[in-house]
């Protein structure tokens, strides 16, 4: 194997949008660092691309609004950095029946966070969107001022940009095959499956669906994460109509609890198209996707949600355009953010399950994992939740408050 014969602070393995965060976090806190990308920059064949990723801190587990509020001030830095935007600002809407715990949490956790709540009746609910929503018998909404639609592609661009302003050296193709303590000087060899050779004190290991795959290479170690396919689809708003679902006339980013779990974003990326998917996917091998098959339920739950909620204003017969994508599905559909441990203690970082929600945290666990990886912790955020050894004492991983465990074959957005 081929020493590349730099030496580097931290070396950060997967460049989607976790990776790229952490590359520019640890650069800032003046690290040497390397960040190493499989495939080409940029690529879509994992969880970083694509043309929407929502933000929004209302959630019905009580410890992720405080890293979305965190999260959103990250983004509006990181911008005014680079001096272009990847974040138009909405407001967002949660809806669903009243009776739904996961709704009734989500509203509950708003307070304690300092989120402005609104709780919206039907008839409130259509009048502040123009008619757009017509929310069936015994449903209710929930909307808030901390929403939004971000440009995943060009936001891990922006990262990777700011990365290099600050020195952080960037390498694709380099499929990451072995990851080995130094027993001699200490630190960590990272080893590529061309024969490259690269050290680092430390290791951030942020590479999505192949995490399961890759940390059980190295330690044996079988994490449950479990990669599905989704596919994620866009309709034609009747025409007429296509100004009603604009961010300029304030229409949300929004979540629909209940059966199906359905979300959707403005009509922003394509005129005359909006956004709107079921949450889900089928279980993959990210090296073996069929990407013929398998979107059929994603696509039909969707219909009879669009027939009553969006009744008149988008066509319901069938999507105009779909895009793939990929989850990292927990069994409790929660974050793993920890140390690998075992021979490697806090020499080498994991974070991946992100569920199909952690998109729009992406600059807070960049920073978590920064500091996890220099500092050996991350002063003012609590991970106990994140625990990978969560699985150990119980399969199902965190308990729930609300009575629908989050399954490993069921997301609950795409951000």
């Amino acid at each position: 194997m081929e020493f590349s014969g730099d030496r580097f602070d931290v070396v950060v393995v997967g460049a989607g949008i976790m990776g790229s965060c952490t590359a520019y976090e640890a650069a800032k806190r003046g690290q040497k660092v390397l960040l190493l990308e499989q495939f080409d920059f940029l690529h879509h064949l994992g969880s970083s691309h694509g043309e929407s990723r929502t933000i929004r801190a209302t959630y019905p587990e009580a410890y992720y609004a405080s890293m979305v509020l965190e999260s959103y001030r990250l983004w509006e830095a990181a911008q005014s950095e680079i001096g272009y935007r990847v974040l138009t600002k909405t407001p967002h809407l949660d809806i669903g029946p009243a009776s739904d715990k996961r709704l009734q949490c989500v509203i509950a956790n708003c307070e304690p966070n300092s989120i402005n709540a609104q709780i919206l009746h039907r008839s409130q609910l259509h009048d502040m969107f123009s008619g757009a929503f017509q929310l069936p018998d015994q449903w209710m909404g929930v909307a808030t001022n901390v929403g939004g639609v971000i440009k995943p592609t060009k936001a891990v661009a922006m990262f990777q940009a700011l990365a290099i302003r600050r020195g952080v050296v960037l390498r694709d193709r380099m499929e990451v095959k072995d990851i080995e303590r130094d027993e001699e000087g200490g630190g960590i060899w990272v080893s590529a499956a061309g024969g490259d050779r690269f050290w680092g004190r430390k290791c951030v290991v942020t590479v999505g669906a192949w995490m399961k795959k890759l940390v059980k290479a190295v330690t044996g170690r079988v994490l449950p994460i479990q990669p599905l396919h989704t596919t994620v689809c866009y309709w034609k708003i009747k025409e007429g109509h296509e100004k009603e679902f604009s961010p300029e006339t304030g229409f949300p980013t929004f979540a629909s609890y209940g059966e199906p779990h359905i979300f959707g974003t403005p009509s922003l990326e394509f005129p005359g198209l909006i956004k709107i998917a079921m949450d889900g996917g089928h279980p993959c091998d990210p090296d073996r996707r069929d990407w013929r098959s398998g979107s059929g339920a994603l696509v039909d739950s969707v219909i009879p949600w669009i027939e009553q909620v969006l009744e008149g204003r988008v066509e319901a017969g069938k999507p105009v355009m779909k895009q793939d994508c990929m989850y990292s599905m927990t069994p409790d559909g929660d974050f793993i953010v920890d140390f690998l441990g075992g021979e490697f203690g806090k020499e080498v970082v994991i974070a991946g399950g992100f569920s199909g929600h952690g998109f729009k945290m992406g600059p807070v666990v960049g920073r978590i994992l920064a500091e996890l990886a220099i500092h050996g912790e991350a002063a003012g955020f609590e991970l106990k939740h994140f625990r990978v050894g969560r699985f150990e004492e119980d399969p199902k991983g965190n308990a729930k408050e609300f009575e629908d465990q989050v399954s490993s074959h069921v997301s609950r957005n795409h951000e």
